[in-house]
C-alpha cells in the first residue's frame, strides 16, 4: 500500500468522524467538514505558528475550558464544533460564527457583530463558505455513507389501502391502521 492511500484513508477516516459527530451535536457535516478542511485539510498532526492544534485548530487552553484534550483525534473534532456551535449561537449567523471562530468573539462584538475588518478573517470565511456551498451541491461521499448507514434496515411495507366511497364522501381505510376520513367536493376532485 502506498502512503497516498494511507493518507487519503486517514482522511475518510477522520472526516467520517467529523460527520458523525456533527450530526450527534446538530450541526451541518459541511459546514463542520469545510472548517476542518479550512483549518489543517483534515490533519490532525497540523499545528500553527500561535499554538493551535489537530484537525480544527483548537488551543488547548480552550480545550481544556471545555474539558477536552486538544490533542486527542476525537475530542479535537469535538471540540471545534462545540465551539463553532457556541460562536453560532452568540451570533446566529453562519458568517459571525466563522468570524468568531477565526478572530474571536470578542473581536466581532468589538466591531459591533459584524465581521472583524482582518483579511486574514475574511479570507478564511469566504474559503469556508465557498467549501460549504460546494458540499451543499455535491456532498462529500462521505456524507453521503453516514446517510446510508443510518438506513440499513429496510423501511416496513405500508399496508395498500382499501377505499369506499359513502354518498359523497371517500373513506380510506388502512388495513393494520386506523381510518382516514376525506370529505371530497365532487365537482373540484381531479385525478
Amino acid at each position: 500500500m502506498s502512503c497516498t492511500q494511507v493518507q487519503a484513508s486517514d482522511v475518510n477516516t477522520v472526516k467520517a468522524s467529523i460527520v458523525k459527530h456533527s450530526i450527534e451535536m446538530g450541526v451541518d457535516p459541511a459546514i463542520a467538514l469545510s472548517i476542518a478542511r479550512a483549518e489543517s485539510g483534515f490533519r490532525h498532526e497540523a499545528r500553527s505558528a500561535h499554538g493551535a492544534v489537530g484537525v480544527f485548530q483548537l488551543m488547548p487552553s480552550t480545550a481544556r475550558r471545555m474539558g477536552l484534550n486538544a490533542y486527542s483525534l476525537n475530542d479535537n473534532i469535538r471540540g471545534g464544533i462545540m465551539y463553532y456551535k457556541s460562536m453560532y449561537k452568540m451570533f446566529g449567523s453562519m458568517e459571525l460564527a466563522l468570524a468568531a471562530y477565526n478572530a474571536g468573539p470578542g473581536n466581532v462584538k468589538r466591531y459591533n457583530n459584524k465581521v472583524p475588518p482582518y483579511a486574514e478573517t475574511k479570507r478564511f470565511i469566504a474559503k469556508i463558505m465557498t467549501d460549504y456551498n460546494r458540499l451543499k451541491a455535491n456532498p462529500d461521499p462521505v456524507m453521503l455513507n453516514s446517510v446510508t448507514k443510518k438506513t440499513t434496515t429496510p423501511p416496513k411495507a405500508a399496508p395498500a389501502p382499501v377505499v369506499v366511497k359513502v354518498e359523497d364522501r371517500l373513506q380510506v381505510e388502512m388495513v393494520d391502521e386506523k381510518p382516514i376520513e376525506l370529505e371530497v367536493n365532487p365537482e373540484t376532485f381531479q385525478i
